[in-house]
C-alpha cells in the first residue's frame, strides 16, 4: 500500500493538487480485485450445504464430509484475510488522503480568512467526511455488482425462486432510493441550521469577555436556541421517516426469507429439484440481497460524501492567492511603494489613495494620522497580506504581494491590532511555532521588553499559555507577540 500511495514532493502548486486524486484508483481497483475473490468466496456456504444435502447424505460418505469441511473452512479462511486486507486498503487510502490534502485544504482557508469569507471551517470537515466514506462507507459499492451474478445463480438452481429474488431486489433498492429522497431534505436542512448555530456559539467563546461584560449572552442563547432547535427538528424528522423505511425493509427481507424457503420447499415436493438446492438458493438469496440492504444504511454517509468531495473538489480548484515562484535569497530590506490604492471589498470610497514612498535598509519609518485614516490598512499592504488595487510594493525589487511566504515570511515582523497568540509555550509563540532556539527566542524578547516578565511567569518559556494567550494578561499577550515579530 505505500507504494501505491507514494508521497508527492510538494503540494504548494495548483497541478500537484489532481494528481491527488487520480492516484487513489490504483487503491480502488486493487480493492475491487479483493472484492471479486471475496464475493466467489461468499458462495462456499452454499455449495457446501449443496453438497452435503446432495452427496454426503444420501452416501453417508464420512471421508467426503471431512474433506468438503476442511476445503470450506479454508476458503472461509481466505475470504476472511481477503475482506479484512479490503478494509485496511480503504482505510488506510482514507487516511492518506487526509493527510496529502490537510495542508492544501487549510492553506486554502487561510487565503479564503484573508478574502472576508470568515472562519469557514467547512472543508476541513468536508475532507474528514471524504476519509470516513473511505473508511468503510464504500464496501456495500464493491459488492453491489454482484447482485445480479447472485441472481443469475438463483436462476440457475431454478427460474421461479429467481423470480422472487429479482423482484425483492428491485423493491429494496426502490427503498434504498426512497429513503434517500425522503430525507436528503431534512438532512441539509438540518446541517445549515446546526452549522449557524455552531458558528454563533464559536463566536460566543471568541468574545467571551465582551459577551460576559455586556451581557451578550441571552440574544447569544435566543440566536444559538433558535437555529440549534431548527437542526433538532430536522434531523427528528428525517430520522422517524429513516426509522419507518427501515422498519419497512426488515420486514420485507424477513419476508424474501419466509417466501424463498416457501417456494423452495413447493418445487421440492413437486420434485423440480433438490432439498440441498433450496437452501442453498435461500442463502445466495441472503447474500444477493446484503449490499442492497446495506445501501438503505449507507447510502446516505454515501451522498454526503459524494457532495462533501464535490464542495472539497471545487474549494482546491481556486486559484491560490499567490502563484508559486522560483525561491528567492533574503531580502536586503530596500521598500518602495509607488502609486499605492486600495479599498475593501465592494466599497467605493478608496482608503488609500496615490501613496507612495521609500524605506532603504535600515532606515525607520513612522506613518502617523487619524483613526480610520489608513494606516492599519497600509501596513496589511507592507507585509503582503493583500495586493494593491492600483500601484505597486515592492521589496528588493520585487513585487511584495507575489513573494511565496517561505522566502519573504520569515523576514517581516508584523504586530496585528487583535493580538493572535496560539496554544502551546511562550518559547514556541515567539519561534513562531517552529523549533524554538533558545538564544534568538531570549534575544527577540529582550528586545521587547518582556525578557524579566516571561521569567515571572511559573515555567518561564516553557510555560504554556492557552488557546489565544488566554493564561495571559493583554499587556503579556501583546509583549509576546512584539517579540514574536521581532
Amino acid at each position: 500500500m505505500a507504494k501505491l500511495l507514494r508521497p508527492l514532493s510538494d503540494m504548494s502548486r495548483q497541478d500537484d493538487i489532481e494528481p491527488i486524486f487520480d492516484r487513489c484508483w490504483t487503491p480502488l481497483l486493487w480493492v475491487s480485485g479483493f472484492s471479486l475473490l471475496i464475493n466467489l468466496l461468499m458462495l462456499t456456504s452454499s455449495l457446501y450445504m449443496m453438497q452435503v444435502y446432495d452427496r454426503v447424505l444420501s452416501s453417508g460418505s464420512l471421508p467426503t464430509l471431512l474433506y468438503l469441511t476442511l476445503v470450506a473452512v479454508g476458503a472461509i479462511m481466505l475470504m476472511s484475510a481477503l475482506d479484512h486486507a479490503r478494509g485496511r486498503m480503504l482505510g488506510t487510502l482514507g487516511d492518506w488522503l487526509e493527510r496529502r490534502l490537510g495542508p492544501a485544504v487549510l492553506n486554502r482557508m487561510v487565503d479564503g480568512a484573508l478574502l472576508g469569507e470568515g472562519d469557514r471551517t467547512e472543508p476541513l470537515r468536508d475532507l474528514g467526511t471524504v476519509r470516513a466514506v473511505l473508511g468503510g462507507g464504500l464496501l456495500f459499492l464493491f459488492d453491489a455488482p454482484w447482485v445480479p451474478v447472485y441472481l443469475g445463480l438463483i436462476y440457475l438452481l431454478h427460474p421461479l425462486l429467481g423470480h422472487v429474488a429479482t423482484a425483492s431486489a428491485l423493491l429494496l433498492f426502490a427503498l434504498a432510493l426512497a429513503t434517500d429522497r425522503i430525507i436528503r431534505a431534512s438532512l441539509r436542512e438540518a446541517k445549515s441550521a446546526g452549522n449557524r448555530a455552531m458558528a454563533t456559539a464559536e463566536a460566543a467563546l471568541r468574545n467571551a469577555e465582551a459577551v460576559d461584560a455586556m451581557n451578550l449572552l441571552p440574544g447569544l442563547t435566543r440566536r444559538w436556541r433558535h437555529d440549534h432547535a431548527r437542526s433538532l427538528d430536522s434531523q427528528d424528522r428525517a430520522q422517524g421517516r429513516g426509522a419507518a423505511l427501515l422498519g419497512v425493509t426488515k420486514f420485507l427481507r424477513q419476508t424474501v426469507q419466509v417466501a424463498m424457503l416457501g417456494t423452495g420447499a413447493w418445487l421440492v415436493v413437486r420434485h423440480e429439484m433438490g432439498a440441498g438446492s433450496m437452501m442453498a438458493a435461500s442463502l445466495v438469496v441472503g447474500r444477493a440481497l446484503a449490499p442492497v440492504e446495506q445501501a438503505i444504511g449507507g447510502w446516505r454517509q454515501v451522498s454526503a460524501g459524494r457532495e462533501a468531495l464535490r464542495r472539497l473538489k471545487a474549494f482546491l480548484a481556486r486559484m491560490p492567492r499567490r502563484p508559486s515562484g522560483l525561491p528567492l535569497p533574503a531580502p536586503t530590506g530596500h521598500l518602495a511603494v509607488q502609486g499605492v490604492a486600495f479599498r475593501v471589498g465592494t466599497q467605493e470610497r478608496l482608503i488609500l489613495n496615490g501613496v507612495s514612498f521609500e524605506a532603504r535598509p535600515g532606515e525607520a519609518l513612522a506613518v502617523v494620522g487619524p483613526s480610520a485614516a489608513g494606516k492599519s490598512t497600509l501596513a496589511r499592504l507592507l507585509v503582503g497580506l493583500y495586493p494593491p488595487l492600483a500601484g505597486t510594493v515592492r521589496l528588493d525589487g520585487a513585487d511584495l504581494f507575489q513573494l511565496p511566504r517561505d522566502d519573504v515570511g520569515r523576514h517581516i515582523g508584523y504586530l496585528p491590532q487583535e493580538i493572535g497568540l496560539f496554544a502551546g509555550t511562550v518559547a514556541e509563540n515567539i519561534a513562531r511555532l517552529d523549533t524554538p532556539d533558545p538564544d534568538s527566542v531570549v534575544e527577540a524578547a529582550r528586545l521587547a521588553d518582556c525578557h524579566a516578565m516571561i521569567l515571572s511567569l511559573p515555567k518561564g518559556y516553557d510555560t504554556e499559555i492557552g488557546g489565544g494567550g488566554a493564561f495571559l494578561s493583554g499587556g503579556q499577550r501583546q509583549r509576546i507577540a512584539l517579540a514574536r515579530a521581532l
